[in-house]
């Protein structure tokens, strides 16, 4: 197995937090449905989404 140096992995913007973060062996088959950098991240945009909803009554 051949060793990738960091820089050279593909890499996108979380949705939520705008930071870069780099692709990961656990999303090697889902790496195009990846939008966000972590589990925290996937929440509070789930979260924000339903309170956003709330305020527009």
């Amino acid at each position: 197995m051949r060793m990738r140096k960091k820089s050279d992995l593909p890499q996108k913007t979380c949705l939520h937090c705008g930071l870069p973060f780099t692709w990961r062996k656990k999303w090697d088959k889902v790496w195009d449905e990846v939008k966000y950098c972590s589990d925290r991240c996937r929440s509070e945009r789930k979260r924000g989404d339903k309170s956003a909803g709330e305020g527009t009554l």
